[in-house]
């Protein structure tokens, strides 16, 4: 090209792209910049999230002065050029790797869960696809993998746009997906081409969420619930966290972020269940239980009594994240709380205190979870979680599943009329709304820690008991609270402590990271002696975003709809009257009627505390 380079002084170089003009950043992409104005390049190797591949070959675009076409999400403008997106030439190109896509990929799109929301399907749609130019398999060459409790693989969906490989390696720093082979060989699998319930999965599902197509889908328990719904014999319960509420929305067409609780409500009444609670009870029971033992090991750590207690505490609530530790550093398996999770601490009081509370055999109780997150599954059949001498949780669906329950049944969720949560689970609290967002567990930890310890309202400290420094989407942050002055011990917690005096004048230093990448870099540095080696209390989950971003959740995601679903549970939280767990007045009369030692009493610790299990990497 005749054009002088631009140096890198400049920084912004003048790019025209179908007549109109920009000026990006050297080494911008094409793709990049073509969005900036607004228009629209087809691609199914781009994600938002993940590094560009050049992979598909569907956004081939004319650069002026360039002999052939080239692909925008990878092309580096670092000099003035003149872009063209749409052309015959174009358009061919297009179509062409379209129809040799299909030519590889077997199955029925009728049947596919991903029909009219797959990416593949839309671009056919698109390009005017109305027979197969090179054919379609006629028979599935590879066999079904559904030995994973969270995820199916079907590998005959699959359009190798390794979306899924780089979200494993890139995002979440599992790397247990790869490409074996090379050319037409080429297929997405496991290490050892061994099945995905063999491997050192997490089960978080960030890989199905970025799959175009229906080669990576959750496991689908629709069907049983349905029976257990129709049996008449069965007693089915559903508890709902607060992330599917700011999302299922999207599944009916709304804007994401548009809140649907008690519209939800309605429609999981109207399938038959007998009862829907709200997860935000059990979040808040979470927040006592875990910042009293974060209490008692302060309490080690500061006045030197006991032996050195396991230091920072690093939270529990996020499934994926428990396995990914336990696979990838079970040498930190002690700085774990031993908090179970809200879902499964709520299904182990819905098979004690609310069975007994309502007179019903736990064994024809069906406690179901509606929750964000496809590792969910996973949590709910792990053998530990059987302390109320049944199973704690029997099913755990995700919204994407839920949603097409709801229009099975015939429902329009944004015209049903609202209807309340259920008692005695019925009064919510922002705290627990929040453990939705990335930082929420931790400001809602701190909201209750502050107040018990100093005797103060958090509002002297943070406007609106909004914690903000905890808030954001950076991949981690590192935060100090300072504790001046301490009050009395509240009764709730007499059974451990005499006086805070031992905290009076002490530094809280909190961290919070999202995505098993960046926890990775957490606890990297704890083994350096970093920074966050000085932490006490680090919240971790396996998913950007944190539960709004969660495996379960409506596809498509990206920064952009895991902000908007952000604000939704941030403006619940803001219009609650009750906004800290331990002011709940369903949490305290739990511990008053049936956990009369308290948190991290006998009973609780039995019932709502766990441990976990060393599994390392390596697999047999």
């Amino acid at each position: 090209m005749s054009t002088p380079a631009v140096s890198v002084e400049t920084a912004l170089v003048p790019v025209t792209i179908d007549g109109l003009e920009v000026e990006v950043p050297a080494g911008t992409t094409i793709l990049a910049a073509a969005r900036r104005l607004g228009l629209r390049i087809p691609s199914l190797c781009a994600h938002p999230d993940l590094r560009a591949a050049g992979v598909c070959r569907v956004c081939m675009v004319e650069v002026k002065g360039q002999r052939t076409l080239q692909p925008a999400c990878t092309f580096p403008i670092e000099r003035p050029i003149e872009i063209t997106t749409s052309s015959p030439a174009i358009r061919k190109a297009r179509r062409h790797v379209i129809d040799l896509l299909l030519a590889n990929h077997y199955g029925d799109c009728n049947t596919c869960k991903r029909n009219n929301n797959c990416e593949l399907q839309a671009l056919a749609h698109e390009y005017g696809v109305d027979s197969f130019r090179f054919g379609t398999p006629s028979a599935p060459k590879h066999a079904i993998d559904r030995s994973s409790p969270s995820i199916v693989r079907d590998m005959n969906k699959c359009v190798l746009c390794r979306r899924c490989v780089r979200t494993c390696l890139e995002n979440q720093d599992v790397a247990c997906l790869a490409i074996q082979d090379r050319g037409a060989k080429s297929k997405v699998t496991t290490f050892g081409d061994k099945p995905l319930g063999a491997v050192a999965c997490i089960n978080c599902g960030q890989c199905l969420n970025r799959c175009p197509t229906g080669a990576l889908t959750e496991v689908d328990q629709t069907d049983d619930l349905w029976s257990v719904l129709d049996d008449p014999t069965k007693h089915v319960v559903i508890q709902t966290a607060p992330a599917p509420r700011a999302a299922i929305g999207e599944g009916f067409g709304l804007e994401p972020g548009t809140p649907m609780t008690f519209q939800m409500n309605t429609a999981i009444k109207r399938l038959g269940f007998d009862a829907v609670f709200d997860t935000n009870f059990s979040a808040d029971l979470t927040i006592l239980e875990e910042g009293t033992e974060l209490l008692l090991r302060l309490h080690q750590a500061l006045t030197g009594k006991d032996p050195a207690p396991a230091l920072p505490q690093l939270t529990s609530c996020s499934p994926g994240w428990i396995k990914y530790i336990e696979h990838f550093y079970p040498d930190q398996l002690p700085l774990l709380s031993s908090a179970k999770s809200p879902q499964q601490m709520f299904g182990a009081v819905i098979k004690t205190y609310y069975a007994k509370l309502k007179g019903i055999d736990p064994r024809d109780i069906v406690s179901v979870a509606l929750m964000p997150c496809v590792a969910k599954k996973f949590e709910c059949s792990r053998p530990e979680m059987n302390d109320s001498g049944f199973r704690d949780v029997d099913y755990a669906v995700t919204t994407r599943e839920l949603t097409k329950m709801i229009r099975e049944a015939g429902l329009n969720l944004p015209q049903l009329p609202k209807s309340d949560f259920d008692d005695p689970f019925e009064t919510p609290s922002g705290s627990g709304v929040i453990f939705a967002a990335t930082g929420g567990v931790m400001e809602a930890a701190l909201r209750t820690v502050i107040e018990i310890v100093t005797g103060k309202k958090v509002e002297d400290f943070y406007d609106h008991a909004d914690i903000v420094p905890v808030r954001g989407f950076e991949g981690v942050r590192l935060v100090e609270i300072p504790i001046p002055e301490v009050g009395p011990v509240p009764d709730l917690l007499q059974r451990h402590f005499s006086d805070f005096e031992w905290l009076k004048g002490a530094t809280l230093r909190v961290g919070v990271a999202h995505g098993t990448g960046n926890a990775r870099k957490v606890l990297d540095d704890i083994k350096a002696g970093g920074p966050f080696s000085t932490c006490h209390f680090i919240e971790l989950m396996a998913c950007s975003g944190g539960c709004l971003g969660g495996g379960g959740q409506p596809i498509p995601t990206s920064p952009e709809i895991r902000a908007k679903r952000a604000q939704a549970i941030y403006g619940e939280d803001a219009s609650y009257v009750v906004r800290k767990s331990h002011e709940n007045p369903q949490v305290l009369k739990i511990y008053n009627e049936f956990l009369e030692d308290g948190p991290c009493g006998h009973k609780s610790h039995d019932l709502l505390h766990t441990s976990y299990t060393p599994r390392g990497k390596f697999i047999s």
